[in-house]
């Protein structure tokens, strides 16, 4: 019928393991990532199904990925986390002005007509490469075991990866939207590495921090793949409900990259 929209079936995740405010736009789904571990919080456990929910201290949200990957059916699918999300651009530290920047479905139709995946902007390091940056931040020999299981693995993205670890900026938060059937090929791929280094790393003497490995190794890989895809990509702005400490953080920053300690 003339003038008739036709309405896209959106589900973006929203990771989360606490309770927190939440929009009230039915595009988002509320997901309790590690609810293996964890009491109800009232929202959509990562623990039903097929599912890796006890994993959660390794992989983060990637548990919410893995779960819906297997368990959820819709046409279109993304992730964002209980205190970032997409949005407008705004210049304001007040909460409720930031609640209004994040993106409704109508947004997100807009821009899928369009693109073939929404993507937070990258972040710079300006005098770090991507490889730098993570040997300064955390452990180069799971980068390394990363590198070779991509070429045993999947050889034709070992250019892709060289070319990521090269370049100063990344598309970091593991934030995206993008068609379920895209999404499952990604998953597919990914899953498949990060079990394989799981198999082969010993994180015994690992900190909870590092522990985080797998959330860690996926924002690099996610780019690695996204590398190889020939796809119509939109960057746009995170809404960020808290505020971000950024002199502290480029202070951490600089103090890793001279002494070498996390």
């Amino acid at each position: 019928m003339k003038g008739t929209r036709t309405l896209m079936n959106i589900k973006i995740l929203v990771a989360a393991h606490k309770k927190y405010w939440m929009p009230d736009d039915s595009v988002y789904l509320p997901i309790q990532v590690g609810a293996a571990l964890h009491p109800a919080l009232g929202y959509v456990p990562d623990n039903t199904g097929d599912n890796i929910s006890a994993k959660n201290p390794n992989y983060c949200e990637l548990t919410a990925l893995y779960w819906a990957w297997k368990n959820l059916d819709c046409e279109y699918i993304g992730l964002c986390h209980y205190r970032r999300y997409f949005g407008h651009t705004i210049h304001s530290k007040d909460v409720e002005k930031k609640k209004g920047a994040i993106f409704t479905k109508v947004d997100y139709e807009n821009l899928l007509k369009k693109y073939d995946v929404i993507l937070p902007k990258k972040r710079n390091y300006y005098i770090e490469t991507v490889r730098s940056q993570y040997e300064h931040a955390h452990f180069k020999k799971d980068l390394d075991e990363t590198e070779k299981i991509i070429a045993e693995k999947y050889p034709g993205y070992s250019d892709a990866f060289t070319k990521v670890m090269n370049q100063r900026k990344l598309h970091i938060l593991n934030m995206f939207v993008m068609k379920k059937s895209l999404f499952d090929e990604y998953c597919t791929w990914l899953f498949d590495i990060l079990f394989e280094l799981e198999k082969q790393t010993d994180m015994t003497s690992y900190d909870p921090y590092e522990a985080r490995l797998f959330g860690f190794i996926s924002e690099r890989l996610f780019n690695v793949w996204l590398e190889r895809q020939n796809l119509k990509k939109c960057e746009v702005p995170v809404v960020f409900l808290e505020n971000i400490d950024w002199p502290k953080k480029i202070v951490n920053f600089l103090k890793r990259k001279i002494t070498g300690k996390r």
